[in-house]
Formats: C-alpha cells, sequence, structure tokens
C-alpha cells in the first residue's frame, strides 16, 4: 500500500486587477448651424430690426435722426422699459402680469400727492403700496396656487379702483410743487440725458446682472423652465415667485413716480394699456411668453422698437396713433410664430 502523499497542485495567482482608464468626460453633442442661428435670431434679431428701422427712418425723415428727437424718444421709452424690466422677469418664470398698468397710474398719483412732504415721501409712498399690490399677487399666485391672469386682473381692477377713489373719480389732481427736488428728478439732465434714461439704463444693467450672475438668476429660468422640476431640485419656486411679482410692482411704481416727476403732476388716465404694451415689448425681445427664456437686453430693443414706431407715425403725420398698435400687434404675430417654428426647429435638430 502506497503511503506517499497526493501531490498538491499550487493555487492559481489571481490576476491582477486591470487599472482602469481615466474616466473621460463624454463629448456634448455639438449643436447644429441652424439650431445656432436660430437662437442667434431669437436673441438679437429684434436688434436688427431696430437698427434697420433706424437707418431707413433717418433716410426718409431727416428730423427723425436729430439729437433732440432721439432725446424724446427715448426718455418717452424709459418709462415703458421700467415696466417692461419688471415684466420680463415675471415672463421667464412663466407668468403675467396684468395690473402694471393700474399700478402704474396708481403710483404716479400717490407721488405727486405725497411730493408735498417732500422728495423721499414721494418715493417711498408709491414704492410701498405698489410694492405691497405685487406682494399681495405673489402671495396668491405662489402660495393659494392661483393662475396668474385671474390674480393680476383683479389687481388690475383693484389698482384703478383705488386710483379713482383717491382723486374723487378722477376730479382731483395732484401736482407735484415746481423746482422741488422730486420734480428735478423727472424733468432734469445730467451728461445730454434725461433722469428718466439714465435710472432706465441702470436698472436694466442690474437686470441684466441679476438674471445672467447670480444664483437668483439660474433659479428663474428653471422655475420657468418646469415649475415641478426646480421642486425637486430644492429650488425656492414659492419665493421666487413672490419675488418677481413684488419687484414688478416696485418697478411699475417707480415708473409711475417718475412719469408724475415729469408731468408735474398725478394723471389718472395714464397706463391704461401699457401692460399690453410691456408684453409686447418683452415678447418681440424674444422672451419665451411660456417661460424658461428670456433676456433683459432683447426687452429694451423691444421697448425702443415700439417707441420708433411711435414716432414715425407721428413723423408721417397723416396716420393717427391707433396705426401703432395695428403695426405692434403685426410685429407680436410674427415674433410669436417665428419663436414657435425656432423652438421647434431646435427640437428636431
Amino acid at each position: 500500500m502506497n503511503n506517499t502523499p497526493p501531490a498538491t497542485v499550487p493555487a492559481a495567482k489571481a490576476p491582477a486587477p486591470l487599472k482602469s482608464a481615466p474616466s473621460r468626460p463624454e463629448p456634448r453633442p455639438e449643436r447644429s448651424t441652424g439650431s445656432r442661428i436660430g437662437e442667434l435670431v431669437q436673441r438679437q434679431g429684434v436688434l436688427a430690426v431696430l437698427l434697420t428701422v433706424i437707418l431707413i427712418a433717418s433716410f426718409v425723415y431727416p428730423t427723425f435722426a436729430s439729437l433732440d428727437n432721439a432725446r424724446g424718444v427715448t426718455v418717452q421709452a424709459s418709462f415703458l422699459a421700467i415696466v417692461a424690466l419688471g415684466m420680463t422677469l415675471v415672463i421667464i418664470t412663466g407668468g403675467i402680469d396684468l395690473s402694471v398698468g393700474s399700478v402704474f397710474a396708481l403710483g404716479g398719483v400717490l407721488a405727486a400727492w405725497a411730493s408735498q412732504w417732500g422728495f423721499l415721501a414721494a418715493l417711498l409712498v408709491p414704492l410701498v403700496v405698489c410694492g405691497g399690490i405685487g406682494l399681495v399677487n405673489g402671495l396668491l399666485i405662489a402660495r393659494a396656487n392661483m393662475a396668474p391672469f385671474i390674480v393680476t386682473l383683479a389687481a388690475l381692477l383693484a389698482a384703478r379702483g383705488m386710483l379713482l377713489a383717491f382723486t374723487d373719480e378722477g376730479a382731483t389732481t395732484y401736482l407735484v410743487p415746481k423746482d422741488s427736488a422730486f420734480a428735478e428728478l423727472g424733468q432734469g439732465s445730467l451728461w445730454g440725458f434725461g433722469h428718466p434714461i439714465l435710472i432706465a439704463l441702470a436698472l436694466f444693467g442690474a437686470g441684466g446682472l441679476l438674471l445672467q450672475r447670480t444664483s437668483f438668476g439660474q433659479t428663474l429660468f428653471a422655475v420657468g423652465g418646469s415649475s415641478d422640476a426646480a421642486t425637486l431640485m430644492g429650488l425656492p419656486v414659492a419665493r421666487t415667485k413672490i419675488l418677481v411679482y413684488t419687484l414688478s410692482g416696485l418697478l411699475a411704481g417707480l415708473a409711475g413716480a417718475l412719469n408724475a416727476a415729469r408731468l408735474s403732476s398725478g394723471v389718472t388716465i395714464v397706463g391704461v394699456g401699457m401692460e399690453l404694451d410691456a408684453i409686447s415689448a418683452v415678447v418681440i425681445g424674444g422672451t419665451l411668453l411660456i417661460g424658461g427664456a428670456g433676456s433683459v437686453s432683447g426687452t429694451l430693443w423691444g421697448v425702443l422698437l415700439l417707441a420708433v414706431i411711435q414716432n414715425l407715425i407721428n413723423q408721417i403725420g397723416s396716420l393717427n396713433s391707433s396705426y401703432q398698435s395695428v403695426v405692434s400687434g403685426g410685429f407680436l404675430i410674427v415674433v410669436v410664430v417665428a419663436q414657435r417654428y425656432l423652438a421647434r426647429s431646435r427640437r428636431t435638430t
């Protein structure tokens, strides 16, 4: 009997683990040329139209290119621009604010009434009241989940009712004291530019930085793109909506106060239909009505385009101001159709 122990086979060594190659980020899919052109047209198309209209008008009407006419156009457009800036922030979030025209008129009357107590009162009273109206709009929309169209339409009626009640159905007109600091705010100039123009440009500069350089601006785009997705990401959706409607009310009140300072009185009939002009300027400037995309620079070009069209109608002389609404409506239809076409083309590319 063989007692030799059986030979043992040495265990095979486990293969050395393969060194994983350093992970490389997957390259982003390149956008097509059509998509890039579509995005450029959406952002800067209104600027090209504006420059073309200005160039043609300067050749046809020599008085159009005068410095005095340019100052008049820009000063008149500055009030709508301030209102449209607030409307831009609201529309980017996917909302709408129909109350800005009535809030603009109310702010002017309150500023003229409070101007008898000095410069600060003339500014603070309309800002507090109009900002409060915007705050109520935001709370009802964000917390009570009410439709922005209904809430701001009710605010439009309420603000106009407050205005009529405060002025005895328009029978009382409050005047701004002459040679006061508040009157100088609307009628004075610096470096040849009216104060309302400089204030509007400063606000648009701040608005551009807010949208492009802050987390709040990025939250606006996220909320407008998809409110549910923004909520899942942990973004403060309700607080963002409250803030934009409050800002819209504040800016409308400020524009009304500046207009009262320029006119030296609180006129009760101003602001009728102003909300539609603001929406038109915002949409013509490339901001999508469905939210999620837009820029304050486009809104500025849209406001200037509407102001130039109005001035051209005045230059012609044989046309009345109603033609401005026809032309503005035509521009609005063309822009909305173009936006839908560009959005559809980007989805397919």
